[in-house]
C-alpha cells in the first residue's frame, strides 16, 4: 500500500495496515524530522510538496522490493506539508515469513525514498 498524507502517521494505525498472521516479522523505519546547524541557523521545519506522480513513484519502489525480497506486504508512507523538528516524515513498513528479508527490504526502500524525484523540500530556520 502506498499513501501521501498531509496528517501525521499514527503508528498503531499503519501497523493493523501491514500486519498479518503468516508474518513472523514486521519491521517499520520512520523517517524523522531532524534539527540541524547550516550557516548558523538551526532548522525549526521543513516543507514537503509533491512535484509529479508521487504516488507512482512510491508504487515503483513498492513492487520492486516485493520483487526482490519474500514478503507479505509493503506500506510506504510520506508526508506532505509543514513538518516541524520531531515530525515523521516518512515511513516504510514491510512483513514478511522471515527477520532477514523484512530488515533488508526496509533498508533498500529507506534508501529508495530518501532520493525521490517527485518530492521537493524546502528547509525553515528560526
Amino acid at each position: 500500500m502506498e499513501m501521501i498524507s498531509e496528517n501525521p502517521i499514527d503508528p498503531a494505525a499503519m501497523y493493523e495496515l501491514v500486519a498479518n498472521k503468516s508474518s513472523g516479522s514486521v519491521v517499520f523505519h520512520y523517517a524523522v524530522v531532524k534539527e540541524q546547524l547550516s550557516q548558523d541557523k538551526t532548522t525549526s521545519g521543513i516543507e514537503y510538496q509533491t512535484a509529479g506522480d508521487t504516488v507512482a513513484e512510491l508504487r515503483e519502489i513498492a513492487a520492486e522490493l516485493k520483487e526482490k525480497w519474500k514478503l507479505e506486504d509493503v506500506l510506504l508512507v510520506r508526508r506532505i506539508g509543514s513538518l516541524r523538528v520531531g515530525d515523521i516524515i516518512s515511513l516504510i513498513a514491510a512483513s514478511s515469513p522471515n527477520s532477514e528479508d523484512a530488515f533488508a527490504s526496509c533498508r533498500h526502500g529507506i534508501s529508495r525514498m530518501k532520493k525521490m524525484a517527485t518530492i521537493r523540500k524546502n528547509e525553515m530556520y528560526g
